[in-house]
């Protein structure tokens, strides 16, 4: 079916198909082409009168006038495209912050594209060339890694801007926005002191990631200060999961001396995977031993017992990063500050007193 404007005009698209322009728009209204274009345009529509706006905003709609973004960007040198890196897009964690980051960029008339690298560095620069070639104009990386290092400087030499959210990577000066992951280790290690706990320990997350790095000085430098014991698991998990979780846990329940009876687990899902093995060794959570997890993720309240976590707030952090690049975009050679996002702790039925005094 063809889309006819009111007064005529438009131009034919694939198919046959009528495509409403500006000048069609205009037409109809009864108001300069320049007045159309900066109502429907997100970055100028402020300088139209909000009744103007909005009258021409419901006409462009009615009449089916969609914005020709490839003939937008010859003439701004820009994509209206804004690529997304991540690592894991199975990790249940990283689906707020996705939807965070485009519903933010969104707003601003940009569009996300996502990809996965899978933790692969060969994987990340193939992304990272392709990306290039299709003229994106700026990047949000979520995973980011001591590593890739050399790779995130090599886009900072192409000039386009590039905005780091949930791991920063040490020695290199990129916007970013991401969790206070210290005060995340601090908050699980002052809740298990509180309940009397002094023999603790943390069954830890990958530590070439900056996240999972300041959740463990947090936690540990916590312990110290107050003159409590960590037992040191050596083992680090790849990534969160339960099967990750049950073999910290067993590292740690077959070390010789006393059991920690508080215990911090850097992702809900190793938290599961360790209830679940001190089941099998015929410990009672929380009579036996405490389990702080982080994340709070979705249905923690509905496990048994229902986890304490560490709740970050996911979406506002992806919110968080596109208006740092959208700043970044507007003004260009200008370095936002980085941001922290502050993360809370949600007690439920997992944690409690020690069985007996440490």
């Amino acid at each position: 079916m063809q889309r006819r404007g009111g007064g005529g005009g438009g131009r034919d698209g694939p198919g046959g198909r009528t495509i409403v322009t500006l000048a069609d728009v205009a037409r109809a209204a009864g108001v300069h082409y320049s007045t159309v274009s900066r109502a429907l345009d997100p970055v100028s529509s402020a300088q139209v009168n909000l009744e103007t706006r909005q009258r021409l905003q419901a006409l462009a709609t009615r009449m089916g006038y969609q914005k020709d973004m490839v003939a937008s960007g010859l003439k701004r040198g820009r994509t209206h495209t804004v690529a997304v890196i991540a690592g894991d897009l199975g990790n249940p964690n990283l689906a707020p912050v996705l939807r965070g980051i485009a519903s933010g960029l969104e707003q601003a008339g940009l569009m996300t594209l996502i990809s996965e690298t899978q933790f692969d560095s060969a994987r990340l620069e193939r992304i990272l060339n392709h990306l290039m070639s299709r003229r994106v104009d700026a990047i949000i990386m979520t995973a980011a890694r001591p590593r890739d290092a050399p790779t995130l400087r090599w886009i900072r030499r192409q000039g386009l801007p590039l905005v780091l959210a949930i791991q920063t990577v040490p020695g290199i000066r990129l916007p970013a926005c991401t969790n206070d992951d210290y005060l995340g280790g601090v908050l699980a290690a002052r809740h298990l002191l509180s309940l009397g706990h002094r023999r603790l320990a943390q069954l830890r997350g990958p530590m070439e990631f900056s996240s999972c790095f300041l959740r463990a000085q947090g936690f540990s430098k916590t312990v110290a200060a107050a003159h409590a014991e960590e037992v040191v698991v050596r083992s680090t998990a790849l990534w969160g999961s339960p099967e990750m979780g049950g073999a910290l846990m067993r590292e740690l329940l077959d070390k010789k001396g006393a059991r920690p009876t508080g215990i911090f687990a850097h992702h809900d899902l190793t938290a599961f995977g360790a209830l679940s093995v001190a089941e099998e060794r015929g410990l009672t959570c929380p009579r036996d031993l405490s389990i702080v997890g982080y994340h709070n993720l979705p249905h923690n309240d509905r496990i048994a017992p229902p986890l304490t976590s560490i709740s970050q707030p996911r979406e506002e952090l992806g919110r968080t990063a596109a208006e740092i690049l959208i700043a970044v975009l507007s003004k260009p050679g200008r370095t936002p500050a980085p941001r922290l996002v502050r993360p809370s702790l949600v007690v439920r039925k997992s944690t409690g007193p020690p069985p007996k005094a440490q």
